[in-house]
Parts: C-alpha cells; sequence; structure tokens
C-alpha cells in the first residue's frame, strides 16, 4: 500500500504547489515606451557682412594674336634660332632675314634716278632765267609760259618728287628684308624654313604677344547682379573692374594667377543666355607666377562681387532642397522655415530672408522633421555658439568672409 500511496501524495503535493504558485503570482503594470527626443546638431544663426562673389570658368587666348606675313619677295637667308614653335622672342628682335640683292640694287638704281631728275630741275631753272632774261632784252608784248620754259620747269620738279617717292619706296623695300618682331612674344606655329622662297603676304608665322592673356568668362543675368560693372562708357572714361581670381592644377598643383575684368562682350550669347566678360592677367609668364598661364588652359575663375550685409552663412546640411531649415525655439521645439536662399556654394549656404539673428538651426541629427517635436542637443548645450563661417576655396583677397 505504501508504494502505492506515496506516489500519489507526491503528485497531489506537486499540483497543489503549482496551483498555489500560478494562483499567488505577482500583477505586472503596462507601461508604454518612452520616445526619446532626437541628439541633433546645431548653431547659432548671426547675420555677416559677405562679399558675394561669382564663379565662372574659361579657356585662357593672348589678347594679341596674328599671323605674321611678307610684305616682299626673296629667298630666305637667315632664321632665328627661336623661331620655332614654342621660341620666344623680344620686341624689334629680327627673325627671318631675306635676300636683299635685288632691293640694294633696286635703291641704288632709285638713287641714280634722283640725281639725274635733280640735274634736269637745275638745267631747267637754268634756261628757265635764261629764257626769261632774254624776253626782258628783246621781247615784246607778254611771253608764253612756253617760251619761259615754265612747263619744263614743272615737269622737272615733278619727275624729281617722283624720283624721291620711288627711292624712298625702294629703301623701304629694302628694309623689309630684316623682319622684325613687332612685340614680344612667343611662336605658336612656324611655317617656313632657311632657302625657302616667300612671296608678298605669304604667311611666314602664328605668333602671340606674352604681355597680356586673357579669358572670357560666361556670366547669367542673376551673376551680373553681383558684380560692380561699368561697362557703358568709354574705356578713357571708365573705372578698373572688379578683380578676378584664375585658377588650375599644374602638375596635380592648384595653381593661381591674379587679374582684372576689363571689358564685356556686346551682346548676350543667344544660345546659352549669358553674358561673356573678359579678364585680362598681366605679365602671365612674370616672376610672381610659379607656372606661367598659358593660352588654351582651362581655368576656374572667381570674381570678386559686391558686399551685401545681413546675410547669415549656414553649413550645407541645415538647408534641405526645397530651401527650408529647421529652427529651435526656446522650448527646444523644431520648426521648419522657408528660406530665402540667395545661392548655394561648394561648402556654405548664403540666405538673405527667413531667419532672425541669434536663431538657432539644426545642422544634423533629425531623419523625419515633425513640426513642434521635441530636440536635444549634443552634449546637452542649451546655448549652441555661433555657426562657423565657411572660408572661400580660392585664394584670400580679403574683405571675404
Amino acid at each position: 500500500m505504501l508504494k502505492i500511496l506515496l506516489p500519489i501524495l507526491v503528485l497531489l503535493t506537486g499540483a497543489v504547489g503549482a496551483f498555489a504558485i500560478v494562483a499567488h503570482r505577482p500583477t505586472l503594470g503596462v507601461q508604454a515606451p518612452r520616445a526619446e527626443p532626437p541628439l541633433v546638431s546645431v548653431v547659432r544663426a548671426e547675420p555677416q557682412t559677405v562679399r558675394l562673389n561669382v564663379r565662372s570658368q574659361g579657356i585662357v587666348t593672348p589678347r594679341t594674336e596674328i599671323d605674321w606675313v611678307a610684305e616682299v619677295a626673296g629667298k630666305v637667308m637667315r632664321l632665328h634660332p627661336d623661331f620655332i614653335a614654342g621660341g620666344f622672342f623680344a620686341a624689334g628682335e629680327t627673325l627671318v632675314s631675306l635676300d636683299p640683292r635685288d632691293y640694294d640694287q633696286a635703291v641704288a638704281a632709285a638713287e641714280a634716278r634722283l640725281a639725274e631728275a635733280r640735274r634736269r630741275l637745275a638745267q631747267e631753272e637754268a634756261e628757265a632765267e635764261q629764257a626769261r632774261s632774254e624776253w626782258q632784252a628783246l621781247g615784246e608784248g607778254r611771253p608764253t609760259p612756253l617760251t619761259l620754259h615754265e612747263p619744263q620747269l614743272a615737269e622737272a620738279r615733278a619727275k624729281l618728287k617722283a624720283a624721291e617717292a620711288e627711292l624712298i619706296k625702294a629703301r623701304l623695300n629694302r628694309s623689309r628684308c630684316e623682319l622684325h618682331a613687332p612685340f614680344a612674344g612667343r611662336v605658336l606655329a612656324n611655317h617656313i624654313g632657311l632657302g625657302h622662297y616667300v612671296q608678298p603676304g605669304e604667311t611666314l608665322a602664328r605668333i602671340y604677344a606674352t604681355d597680356v592673356v586673357e579669358v572670357r568668362l560666361p556670366v547669367s543675368t542673376e551673376q551680373q547682379a553681383n558684380l560692380d560693372l561699368d561697362f557703358t562708357r568709354r574705356n578713357a572714361d571708365r573705372r578698373p573692374g572688379p578683380t578676378v581670381w584664375l585658377a588650375a592644377a599644374v602638375g596635380g598643383v592648384e595653381q593661381r594667377w591674379e587679374g582684372l575684368i576689363v571689358r564685356s562682350e556686346a551682346r548676350v550669347d543667344d544660345a546659352t543666355g549669358l553674358l561673356h566678360v573678359v579678364a585680362e592677367v598681366p605679365e602671365p609668364y612674370g616672376p610672381k607666377y610659379a607656372q606661367p598661364l598659358l593660352p588654351g588652359m582651362f581655368v576656374k575663375a572667381e570674381i570678386e562681387g559686391r558686399e551685401q550685409s545681413g546675410v547669415f552663412v549656414l553649413p550645407l546640411g541645415a538647408v534641405n532642397t526645397s530651401q527650408e531649415a529647421l529652427v529651435v525655439d526656446a522650448e527646444r521645439r523644431l520648426h521648419i522655415r522657408r528660406l530665402t536662399v540667395l545661392r548655394s556654394e561648394a561648402d556654405r549656404v548664403l540666405v538673405g530672408g527667413g531667419l532672425a539673428a541669434g536663431e538657432v538651426v539644426i545642422t544634423g541629427g533629425v531623419q523625419v522633421a515633425v513640426e513642434g517635436m521635441a530636440v536635444r542637443f549634443e552634449a546637452g548645450d542649451s546655448s549652441p555658439e555661433a555657426g562657423e563661417k565657411v572660408g572661400r576655396i580660392m585664394p584670400d583677397t580679403g574683405g571675404n568672409q
């Protein structure tokens, strides 16, 4: 009996104990999960005075580039050693010499004809004087011009002027056998060699001056409003245009050059609706630059613009594509604010309206913005500093924020 009753007793005891545990279990309260306000990074918006520079780009070209042609015919006798593609030359330097013997002979013949004309004029003057004296001694009435040798004298004087002009022309042609550089520059392309026989008007080379280079820079109508341009007057009365900084990568290193906007073109481009302004860079081969500004280079440009006050400079993350920013009030509540964006740059956004001085703007940390939602600042900072002023990419020129 004990073997039968003992297992039954154990089972009953376990059942009663389990029932007691279930019957007397503690009641758990239901608690809703608590949402944590998002942690955001902010800046304090403060108005600044900002120079609204204009960025553009263009191709460098020489201000002066010509086809150098021969004015007389002849065989090429001598060439300057640097009269090759890429060679440099100074103003007035003799680059090409043609065979001058035909022109030396022409000069000698012209001098002989001039001497003959002078002799003939002297003879006619003597004969005219003699005829006048004879008429005064023997003649009666009024003498005719032919009697006084007046036509012969006029012809002799005309022939003397013609001989003088012929000598001048002969000497001019002789001087053109020595071709001198019209300016200091560089040879772009050479078309002749020693022994080549050139004809008048034949192109000898393509050359350009190295004193100044130009860059045509397209600007939009909106960008023109930011530039201090005055091209309604003549060049003599016009004040200097704004400064322009050019930049290009040479050998992996960014090089910079400085110039001025000197003029604008006469019309707006029909295809693009852009106006081209022209920048000049003097002495592009000068020692002040580590690398010369060569024609044909593609350069980025930044033109000095007008200063504008009351501009808020914000990081790129502070403004979305709809030109809206997230502003935090004193109670740390988020508000979506529509801004007046002046322009967006590579590292900053310039805002002209929609913000008040001292307002706190969120720069990051909000995935989905809801009007009026609570936020908290990084590191518990309740008074963030003013937003960092974003610097320019191009070289510092003073006055740019």
